[in-house]
Order: C-alpha cells, then sequence, then structure tokens
C-alpha cells in the first residue's frame, strides 16, 4: 500500500502537536517533516513527543515544492495560519487547517476561491464536529426529535494567563470570542444556517490586558431562532462548558465540559425515538481531545483517497468563518 506523503507547515497553534501525532499514527499516511519557520519556538518543541520523532525542514520549498506530498497540516499562530495555508493551496496540496481561519475576510476570500479553482479538500479542524456528545445533541435536533429549533445556548469559556491573552489581545480584536468562538459557530450554523444577524459585547473586564477582550458574548439571530455564545477567558478551572437546544418538542443539553465528553440531558414532551417522556441522562462513551483529533484526521485521509465524502461541505465552512468574523469585527453587520 502506497502511504499518502504529509508535513506540518507551523507549530504554534495550541492543536498541532496533538495533530501531528494523529498524522504520526495514521497507518496509510507518512509524515515527510514539519517546517516551523520562527528558529526559537522549533529549538523550543523539538524534542517534545512528537516533534521529536519527524524531519526538520530547513526551507519550506522543501515540502511546498515536492510533488510527492499531498497535503500539509496548517497549525501555525492563528495570525499566521491564513497565509500559511494560502502557500500550500497555491502548491496544490490539500489543508488540514487548525481554526480559525484568520481575521481578514478579503485574504479569506481570495484564499477560497483558490481552493475552488484548485479542486483542493480544505478541512478545518473544529474537533467537536467528532466528539460523541455534539454528534448525538445533533443527530437528534436534525431529525426532529427536539421539534422546530428556536433557542440554542453554547458556554465554553476557559482560563488564561496573561501572556495567553498579549498573544492573542494584540493581533486579534475579536480576543477569546476570535479564538474560541468558532468551535460554537460551527456547531450552531450546522444546524441552523446562516444567521441573518449577528450582535455582539466585547469586554476587558479584568484589566489584565486591556486590548485583549476576556468576557464576550455573541447573539445570533435566525428566522425563527436565536442563538447565544457567551465565551470568557476567566472562568475558574475546571470549566463548566454547556451547550444546549431547544425546540419544540424536547431539550437536548450537554453537561458540565466538552473534553473530555459529558453526558447529556435529554428533556422530551412525549416518549419519541425509544426514550421516555420528561428527563432522561444518557453517558457517552469515554473521550479524549486526541481521539477526536484522530477523528478529524480519518475523515481527512477518506476524503483524500476518494473514499467519502467531506463531513462539513466548504460552503458551510465559508459561513462559519463569515459569522466568526461578523462576531468579531472583521465585517461589519
Amino acid at each position: 500500500m502506497t502511504k499518502l506523503r504529509m508535513a506540518q507547515y507551523g507549530t504554534k497553534h495550541g492543536h498541532s502537536a496533538g495533530k501531528l501525532l494523529s498524522m504520526l499514527n495514521h497507518p496509510e499516511v507518512e509524515v515527510v517533516g514539519v517546517y516551523e519557520p520562527d528558529a526559537e519556538r522549533r529549538a523550543a518543541v523539538v524534542q517534545q513527543q512528537s516533534y521529536a520523532q519527524v524531519r526538520w525542514f530547513e526551507d519550506k520549498a522543501e515540502m511546498l515544492d515536492d510533488p510527492s506530498i499531498v497535503a500539509i497540516a496548517s497549525e501555525g499562530l492563528n495570525s499566521e495560519s491564513l497565509g500559511q495555508s494560502e502557500e500550500i493551496v497555491n502548491a496544490g496540496k490539500h489543508v488540514w487547517y487548525d481554526k480559525p481561519a484568520g481575521d481578514n475576510w478579503a485574504h479569506y476570500q481570495r484564499v477560497i476561491k483558490a481552493v475552488q479553482e484548485k479542486g483542493i479538500h480544505w478541512q478545518m479542524g473544529y474537533m467537536f464536529r467528532y466528539q460523541h456528545s455534539f454528534c448525538q445533541v445533533t443527530e437528534w435536533a436534525k431529525s426532529g426529535l427536539l421539534g422546530d429549533i428556536f433557542s440554542v445556548r453554547a458556554h465554553m469559556s476557559t482560563w488564561l494567563n496573561e501572556a495567553q491573552r498579549q498573544v492573542i489581545g494584540q493581533d486579534h480584536k475579536g480576543g477569546i470570542l476570535f479564538d474560541l468562538g468558532g468551535h460554537m459557530i460551527d456547531q450552531i450554523c450546522w444546524l441552523l444556517g446562516r444567521p441573518n444577524r449577528v450582535t455582539s459585547f466585547m469586554h476587558n473586564h479584568t484589566g489584565i490586558v486591556p486590548e485583549f477582550m476576556d468576557n464576550t458574548l455573541g447573539v445570533l439571530e435566525f428566522d425563527r431562532a436565536l442563538a447565544f455564545i457567551d465565551i470568557s477567558a476567566q472562568e475558574p478551572r475546571p470549566m463548566a462548558r454547556r451547550y444546549e437546544v431547544y425546540g419544540t418538542k424536547g431539550s437536548a443539553i450537554i453537561i458540565d465540559r466538552f473534553d473530555p465528553a459529558g453526558g447529556i440531558r435529554l428533556c422530551l414532551e412525549e416518549a419519541a425515538g425509544g426514550y421516555a417522556k420528561g428527563v432522561t441522562f444518557i453517558d457517552v462513551p469515554e473521550q479524549d481531545r486526541q481521539d477526536m483529533y484522530d477523528l478529524e484526521f480519518e475523515a481527512f485521509v477518506r476524503v483524500i483517497k476518494g473514499e467519502q465524502a467531506p463531513d462539513r461541505p466548504l460552503d458551510h465552512d465559508i459561513v462559519v468563518q463569515e459569522t466568526l468574523l461578523r462576531a468579531t469585527g472583521g465585517i461589519v453587520d
């Protein structure tokens, strides 16, 4: 069996080491090497578990100009990754791209146009697409079990130290909503489509890094539904994350945590789908972040090999990115 030859561009994204591990562990993939343009960063990670196993390119041309490398994982810092992904696309290679896709809408549109013209597979790294709880809630909502969806509430706060806030704040006016909001927007738009209107409330309430928006709320308005996304950078650990979907026949709520997957509270007005009337608490299989990365990557490989269609069409990814920028100031609504 001929293995797919892949590489990784950048190492500064928070998911980069885990994504590389998924590639290294896949039996149908050969990781040819990693390119990190920042010499100090390379020196800092070269002995880490994943990176100690790979060859390091001295020049990006070694991977971009190699026709045997069919795909590259884009794992740079959010402020550099869109430009790096554009280089990958221009080289004619498929892109496994960690979120979010930059904050320059015109630049993003230019890259997507090239993706479409070249027939490249562009897969965003929104890992909760492969998390058991989110998959189950989505299935219930799309099947009609919950009735007509009229409200979605997503709470995905975290805790960041001063250095982390500085990195995001100096480059992205959307602050913590820009950094994490795409995960929830991805889920909400998959259920409800493109919002008619997006309104955000962006605040710095701690004063730790004044330019970093550390307490945020996004409100998405649809024809017959509202969605609320609240994300702060100051929640004590472990975070109590929740995702709530409300319909005219019932509701489904992911309780307590996303990573690892938390259980689900299902409430139905009447018995349906094999579930009793009233409240049922449902456990989900144990699943950590690396498992989600592995499932993401498995889908990426299957698409490249022509064995399945993308789990999310490119049109959906475009709506997600547009909605994120509408929420964080990159597009004026």
